[in-house]
């Protein structure tokens, strides 16, 4: 079969690999100057930012990938383990090192509030259940109704109806504690106030596997997937811009793309790991869309958008760990500022991350690469990006010179920045949203968009908006839920020519 991936992040790079090795004819056709999608990499001045994905979980679903092609991953990129995971970082002053040490965590909970050691474990006793549970369905896919009714027991025993934080505060009382054990959500685009407690498998899923960075950034890993498509026969071409995709009325089938420059190309599938809400909205045509409506697209909750500084120094800062979480003097309030008033605070929390703590080799001697990370609404509220950029970015650097990087102003070197007009113009994403449709329970499973299109035959989604979800073990999930949806279909076609061949007495 011929096949066309829409977009080269990790969702259609994990498609597409298993398309061609599955003997496809598989081209990438990616609209920017290099491949990655979100896991775009800027470089300037001797320094590299990951400009997407920066923590690894779920090494394995990486080994899988090339396993499928018959490689091994080390021969392609080199992953190491973060310690710690984080640092989490409260404005009273008090640091909880996030790690993978069980002693450390109890002894850690310990000094923050003693009467929580027994909280956590029931909590961690429990979220190895949830985990057990959720991390199954995590490369199923839910198309039909039936699929969902089959999980629904699991997902009513383990209260899934719950919210992260509520699930959380069952067991912990101390506040602090509270937010290390509820933050995991807002790495996939879920707000730990709303996101099903499903989502507390993360804190057993980097407990049992870690955390882990590609050495040479995101963008190497990013590189290594393209090596390896490549290798296997693929093309990947850059700069081809997508305007539609084309569908045949009459079959209501997807036939191909028509590019930006008005080149059309064939195709026996299509596969978007674009945008979801933008690949219905604007590649296919409201005619074949009966389901997935203008209308229907539309009403779905979209996750928050990021504000994010790209920044180097010529100093380097050794007290502080590749991954830091800096939070702001309010939680709660600050999102439901973000998620449902969709409104600019002026507070904020941050994720700091600091690569050259584990990879000097992407700065020059003697300095550090970093961005500066803070989640802020989409652009469903009346915030005007164009003014409000300049002012919010010298909060924030302010504030983390204030705090935690003395004389950083005098130190910085390079910066480059992106807000929530990047998300919608330059990656095409619905109101800005940096991680597509939100992680809520009824936006789950058979209740998120599909990885086979309701409407079109032959169109296939990979990517945070669609089953199972943001993050790389879901993005990367998707992709091989793709490339089975798809060799099911041809071994089903291929059966069904055998059988009207002997039937013919041909």
């Amino acid at each position: 079969m011929r096949i066309l991936v829409i977009g080269s992040g990790f969702g259609g790079l994990s498609a597409a690999i298993r398309l061609q090795a599955q003997g496809h004819e598989v081209t990438i056709l990616e609209r920017r100057d290099q491949p990655g999608g979100r896991a775009y990499v800027y470089r300037q001045d001797g320094f590299t930012f990951d400009g997407g994905p920066t923590i690894i979980t779920a090494p394995w679903l990486i080994d899988e990938l090339f396993a499928v092609a018959g490689r091994r991953t080390e021969d392609y990129v080199s992953l190491v383990p973060c310690d710690p995971f984080y640092n989490i970082r409260f404005p009273d002053g008090s640091v909880f090192r996030y790690d993978g040490n069980r002693a450390s965590i109890v002894e850690q909970i310990r000094r923050f509030n003693p009467d929580d050691v027994a909280g956590y474990e029931r909590f961690f006793a429990g979220g190895d259940a949830i985990f057990e549970t959720g991390f199954g369905l995590i490369d199923k896919p839910f198309l039909k109704l039936r699929d969902m009714l089959r999980v629904l027991p699991d997902l009513v025993r383990l209260r899934a109806d719950r919210s992260v934080a509520s699930y959380v505060a069952r067991h912990i009382r101390d506040e602090r504690l509270r937010q290390v054990f509820s933050f995991h959500p807002l790495l996939v685009g879920g707000n730990p106030f709303q996101t099903t407690s499903i989502y507390t498998l993360i804190h057993t899923l980097e407990q049992r596997w870690g955390v882990w960075f590609a050495m040479g950034g995101t963008g190497a890993l990013v590189q290594a997937f393209v090596r390896l498509f490549e290798e296997l026969g693929g093309e990947l071409r850059l700069e081809a811009d997508v305007a539609e995709i084309e569908v045949d009325a009459t079959r209501r089938r997807a036939t191909g793309v028509r590019l930006a420059d008005g080149t059309r190309l064939r195709a026996d599938a299509v596969v978007s790991n674009a945008d979801v809400a933008s690949t219905y909205l604007k590649m296919v045509a409201p005619a074949a869309r009966r389901r997935m409506t203008d209308a229907r697209v539309k009403r779905m909750k979209y996750s928050m958008s990021l504000f994010v500084i790209y920044f180097g120094t010529d100093r380097r800062y050794e007290h502080m760990a590749h991954h830091e979480i800096l939070m702001g003097p309010r939680y709660r309030g600050l999102l439901d500022d973000i998620f449902g008033r969709k409104r600019l605070a002026e507070d904020f929390s941050l994720y700091l991350h600091r690569p050259t703590a584990t990879d000097p080799s992407l700065a020059p001697p003697g300095c550090d690469a970093w961005y500066v990370l803070s989640p802020v609404p989409h652009l469903g509220g009346d915030t005007d990006w164009r003014q409000a950029a300049s002012r919010y970015r010298d909060a924030i650097m302010r504030s983390l010179e204030e705090r935690y990087l003395p004389d950083l102003s005098k130190h910085v070197v390079t910066e480059h920045r992106i807000d929530p007009l990047h998300f919608e113009g330059t990656l095409n994403s619905y109101l800005g949203s940096a991680f597509s449709v939100e992680p809520t329970l009824m936006q789950s499973a058979w209740m998120r968009p599909h990885n086979r299109s309701e409407d079109v035959d032959n169109l296939y989604f990979a990517g945070a908006g669609t089953h199972p979800g943001a993050g790389l073990p879901g993005v990367m999930s998707s992709g091989k839920i793709v490339a089975e949806l798809i060799g099911e279909a041809r071994d089903a076609a291929s059966a069904r020519s055998h059988d009207e061949a002997i039937a013919t007495g041909r």
